[in-house]
C-alpha cells in the first residue's frame, strides 16, 4: 500500500512540475502567434508516440501469451523488434530464413499474411483469420483474438 503511495506522490509531483511549465510556456505561446501551430504537431506528435506505444505493448503481450500457448520457446522474444518475427516463425512452424522475405518490400506483406495464417493455425483457429492483418481495424482485434480465445 505504501508504494502505491510513493508512487502517486511522486506522479502528483511531476504533473505539478509539467503545469507550472507550461503555465510559463502560455505566456510565451500567447505573445507569438506562430508557435500555436508547432505546439499543435507537438501535442498531435505526441498523441501518436503514446498510440504506437500502446500498440507495441498490446502486440507483444498477445504474441507473448500465444508463444506460451502454443508452448514455443523464448516467449520474451516478443518484446525485442527482429526478434519477435523470428518468434511468430516459431509459432508458425515456417523456416527461419524466411525472415530474409520480410525485408523485401511487398513480399513482406504477403509473408505476414501467411505467417499469421500459421500462427492462427497453431492456435486451432482458422487460417483466414491471418487474412485479416491486411484489413485496418481486424488487425488491431486478432492477435487479441488468438491469444486470448479459448
Amino acid at each position: 500500500m505504501k508504494s502505491w503511495r510513493r508512487v502517486f506522490s511522486r506522479a502528483g509531483r511531476f504533473v505539478g512540475v509539467l503545469a507550472m511549465m507550461l503555465t510559463a510556456a502560455g505566456g510565451t505561446l500567447a505573445q507569438d502567434r506562430d508557435a500555436v501551430p508547432l505546439a499543435a504537431l507537438g501535442g498531435f506528435m505526441a498523441f501518436v508516440l503514446l498510440f504506437a506505444l500502446a500498440m507495441y505493448i498490446y502486440v507483444s503481450l498477445a504474441l507473448m501469451t500465444i508463444a506460451q500457448k502454443t508452448n514455443t520457446e523464448n516467449g520474451w522474444f516478443a518484446w525485442i523488434p527482429i526478434l519477435n518475427i523470428i518468434l511468430m516463425l516459431n509459432i508458425a512452424r515456417k523456416p527461419i530464413w524466411w525472415i530474409i522475405l520480410f525485408l523485401i518490400p511487398l513480399v513482406n506483406i504477403v509473408m505476414a499474411i501467411v505467417v499469421w495464417m500459421g500462427v492462427a493455425e497453431a492456435r486451432n483457429k482458422p487460417n483466414w483469420w491471418g487474412v485479416l492483418m491486411i484489413v485496418p481495424v481486424a488487425n488491431v482485434v486478432v492477435p487479441g483474438y488468438l491469444a486470448w480465445s479459448d
